[in-house]
């Protein structure tokens, strides 16, 4: 077990509030010295006590459960205790304050997950899934960080990375020992294993792909000119009336935001003030954070109106939108109230760029939208062995997946074996760190920091 940390921390692991029961966590090398003085008696091995909590000066602060986890076998890997109380917040405030002053310190965001991957108890990927199965938004993505929680995720770039290692040891050997006459370049069983790391990296960049979707979810804007109907489109698909509709145009001068799900898939919808020229100072400020928040979309829905002429012939309308935001592959044109015009609801993929045409007031061709923001990303809602992911997991996929590739044309073209093998060192060194065998510092502080006190 790893001598990192030495000193002993504590906090709430339930949620913060009034509730029937609320757990206070201790852990650290002092974890039964402080458990023995608030218990006053010395608790045994992974059994529940129900007893009395007491101050330093041995007044009793409630009656609850104590349970104690000796080391290594623990979460964190180290002695741990935890006091069911009562969930009154001045109550485990009390019992906080009585650990501290016994000589623990309250933790940190995440250090107890933190000390867990010191300790090898789990690895980097197994910590963020503790933190995406905590926040997880439906029953799919509960279930998949539970996936990467129990070593899925973690198994497969492993498994990986032994089959990179493998044909890295017979590459160097060959550069190392030429006397030996092993011809590797001209050795086709190379070609093949460097074909084969490949195609599986590029079969778990697909299903990442699915497992961040489902951790972090789809940024989706609304954007257009005002009274086109992006508050409408934001109820519709929120299912709720999130955001005021009028007929007065700039009613929406500020950022709205809804979450919801489609399938499975998180869906984070972000409504802005109507695109137009104005003086008005608080609508100029709404439009700025509107082009702030398209600069960060993930998918942008132009929101035009289709019963509305000018919408499409003036020079003055929405044609400059497309200017600005054609640039991006991003973007998708909505023609919203098709009701008024007596057209169905439908998709057209032909153009530059796909454009949909609805009734948001009356949700007609709303399913149509749904499923085409799920094509948009290649979300499988059917995919029952997705893990969760994150986003420096597919940094890190893709760039051991470009490293692979460039060692195979250095290969094919040039004969470089040892050039190969550089690559498939930084392809090795890639996923190392997503998993931790490779973990720069501030990394560590990045994920660890986002995590809830008491995990």
């Amino acid at each position: 077990m790893s001598n990192y940390h030495k000193d002993t921390i504590a906090a709430l692991a339930t949620a913060a509030g009034r509730g029937g029961v609320g757990i206070v966590r201790i852990s650290g090398p002092q974890a039964l010295t402080i458990a023995e003085t608030i218990l006053k008696f010395s608790p045994r091995n992974r059994f529940a006590h129900y007893c009395d909590f007491h101050d330093i000066e041995d007044q009793r602060l409630d009656q609850g459960i104590a349970l104690f986890f000796k080391a290594p076998n623990s979460f964190t890997g180290e002695d741990v205790v935890e006091l069911q109380a009562h969930g009154g917040p001045i109550v485990l405030d009390l019992i906080l304050k009585t650990i501290v002053s016994l000589g623990g310190r309250l933790a940190q965001a995440g250090e107890f997950s933190q000390r867990a991957f010191f300790n090898d108890k789990l690895d980097l990927v197994q910590a963020e899934a503790i933190s995406d199965l905590i926040n997880s938004t439906s029953e799919q993505a509960a279930r998949s960080a539970l996936r990467s929680l129990q070593g899925e995720f973690s198994k497969q770039v492993n498994d990986i990375v032994a089959a990179l290692i493998k044909l890295r040891i017979f590459v160097e050997a060959a550069i190392d020992f030429p006397e030996e006459e092993v011809d590797f370049l001209t050795d086709s069983n190379v070609l093949n294993q460097v074909d084969e790391l490949i195609t599986r990296l590029e079969i778990l960049i697909k299903n990442a792909n699915q497992g961040a979707l489902l951790s972090e979810g789809m940024r989706v804007v609304i954007a257009g000119k005002p009274n086109a109907g992006k508050s409408s489109l934001l109820n519709a698909l929120a299912g709720k009336e999130s955001a005021i509709v009028t007929d007065i145009e700039g009613t929406t001068r500020d950022v709205l935001k809804e979450q919801i799900n489609i399938d499975g898939m998180p869906l984070h919808i972000i409504d802005t003030a109507g695109l137009r020229e104005s003086r008005d100072e608080v609508e100029l400020i709404g439009i700025d954070r509107a082009w702030q928040e398209i600069e960060q979309a993930d998918r942008i829905l132009l929101v035009t109106d289709a019963s509305n002429p000018d919408d499409h012939n003036s020079d003055h309308a929405w044609p400059e939108f497309i200017e600005k935001l054609s640039r991006t592959s991003h973007l998708t044109l909505i023609r919203n109230k098709v009701d008024k015009l007596d057209e169905e609801a439908s998709i057209d993929a032909t153009g530059p760029f796909p454009i949909v045409s609805i009734s948001a007031k009356s949700k007609l061709g709303l399913s149509i939208l749904q499923a085409h923001l799920k094509e948009c990303v290649g979300f499988d809602a059917t995919n029952e062995g997705t893990f969760t992911a994150r986003r420096r997991h597919l940094e890190a996929l893709n760039k051991a997946l470009e490293a692979v590739s460039i060692g195979r044309r250095q290969l094919v073209e040039m004969n470089a074996g040892e050039l190969l093998a550089e690559e498939l060192r930084i392809s090795q060194e890639s996923l190392g760190e997503i998993t931790g065998k490779f973990r720069p510092d501030d990394l560590l502080g990045e994920i660890f920091s986002s995590f809830c006190i008491g995990k």
